[in-house]
């Protein structure tokens, strides 16, 4: 199980995923609105999740 926090609902959960990109569809998270990072290092969509892993999800934020 890695625990994940998922900033824009300021929450966190346990999530069992082998992929960050796994992780993303267990939750029902579009890849296209996050940044995932572990150990404050930013991780892609491919990376191998073990357990334990500290995970953030930070929303993407856009503006003009």
């Amino acid at each position: 199980m890695v625990n994940v926090f998922i900033e824009k609902e300021n929450k966190n959960v346990k999530a069992e995923a082998r992929t960050v990109k796994e992780l993303l569809e267990k939750l029902n998270i579009n890849p296209e609105t996050v940044l995932v990072t572990r150990d404050n290092e930013l991780i892609l969509l491919n990376e191998k999740l073990n357990n334990k892993d500290e995970i953030k999800l930070l929303s993407v934020i856009s503006g003009g």
